[in-house]
């Protein structure tokens, strides 16, 4: 039995009941917090070196890896991006123009 997509698409359920922003902006917090984690770990940076690199405190640095807070500034990337050798890049998609 072939299958066929029934009905709409989870984004669409998402956005019909008012959830698509926040569950799409949770779902990118949680990828930065990995990806930092992630390259933290390869270059065997400790939280505390890491903070002491962006020159922020620990417990700012902690909100930053905490996937479920959504709070994140562009500053505050930037400096873990530029810790970890690396830069952040920016794109806005505007496909869907609601407006």
């Amino acid at each position: 039995m072939g299958t066929k997509n029934i009905g709409t698409s989870f984004d669409d359920f998402l956005e019909e009941e008012g959830l698509l922003e926040e569950a799409t902006a949770a779902a990118v917090k949680r990828y930065i917090a990995f990806q930092l984690t992630r390259k933290m770990s390869e270059n065997n940076l400790s939280k505390s070196e890491m903070a002491r690199r962006m020159e922020t405190s620990r417990s700012a640095l902690d909100r930053l890896l905490d996937p479920s807070n959504p709070s994140v500034t562009l500053q505050t990337l930037q400096s873990a991006a530029h810790a970890l050798g690396g830069r952040i890049k920016i794109e806005l998609d505007f496909r869907n123009n609601a407006a």
